[in-house]
């Protein structure tokens, strides 16, 4: 008989210490945030690397200063691509940042990042992006150049991690003053998947667009507009409604 899938704690302190356990010695990964924000960042890491130093305050750091932290830890670690099979959805997380930080090149740190890129965890999907975020905002016409191929991809993971690595202002993220002045120069990533079938990906499309549309509002309903008169698709007028939400009219 197949196990039921675990179903997560609604709050950091409900979640079991058995289950508890088991996260922070790498040996499962985590169903819901509750159960990510139980974890003991720095005893999964004693747990999963007792050969590399815990860095230091690594409890204590928020989201982006933590995948930093993680990558210039593990970055020179030979066992760094093996940690894309590890069972533990953080530790899959710390080797985004590990490998973008040896690769310090977005060609290379997209091709090994690739296979976490498409994690079936929401929430490696969401490392992934963040960690390649400062080689996008250091380079990002190359990287909407890279990423256009990506958008185009059969996997939905894939398409939506184009869209929201390249995302002008993003979430828990810096910014891309570049796409922010100049959004059109990301169109031909997001043309693409103007009328994509995966709602994971619609509803990335229509947050950069909504993105653009707080520095670019006249652009953002253009394109729209060619859009909805282009593609007489549910998914186009999904996308289209939800990119112009903060637009006002």
């Amino acid at each position: 008989m197949t196990a039921k899938p675990r179903v997560g704690a609604t709050s950091p302190k409900l979640v079991p210490p058995d289950v508890l356990e088991r996260l922070n010695l790498g040996l499962d990964q985590t169903v819901n945030l509750s159960e990510t924000l139980a974890m003991d960042s720095e005893v999964l890491w004693e747990n999963v690397f007792p050969e590399i130093p815990v860095p230091p305050g690594f409890n204590a750091a928020k989201v982006n200063p933590k995948l930093a932290l993680a990558g210039e830890g593990l970055a020179a670690s030979p066992r760094l691509d093996a940690l894309v099979d590890h069972p533990s959805d953080m530790v899959r997380g710390w080797a985004c940042a590990g490998m973008v930080h040896r690769a310090a090149d977005l060609e290379a740190a997209l091709a090994d990042l690739e296979p976490l890129a498409n994690d079936d965890h929401f929430g490696v999907r969401e490392w992934a992006w963040l960690a390649l975020r400062p080689l996008v905002v250091a380079e990002p016409i190359r990287a909407v150049n890279l990423l256009t191929e990506w958008s185009c991809r059969v996997e939905e993971n894939l398409r939506r991690f184009a869209s929201e690595a390249t995302r002008p202002r993003g979430v828990w993220c810096a910014h891309i003053s570049e796409l922010k002045a100049e959004p059109w120069l990301g169109l031909p990533l997001l043309e693409p998947m103007k009328s994509d079938s995966s709602r994971y990906v619609q509803n990335s499309v229509a947050n950069w667009l909504n993105d653009a549309a707080k520095s670019q509002p006249d652009w953002v309903r253009s394109v729209c507009a060619g859009w909805s008169e282009e593609s007489l698709t549910r998914e186009t007028a999904y996308i289209v409604k939800r990119a112009m939400r903060s637009l006002g009219d």
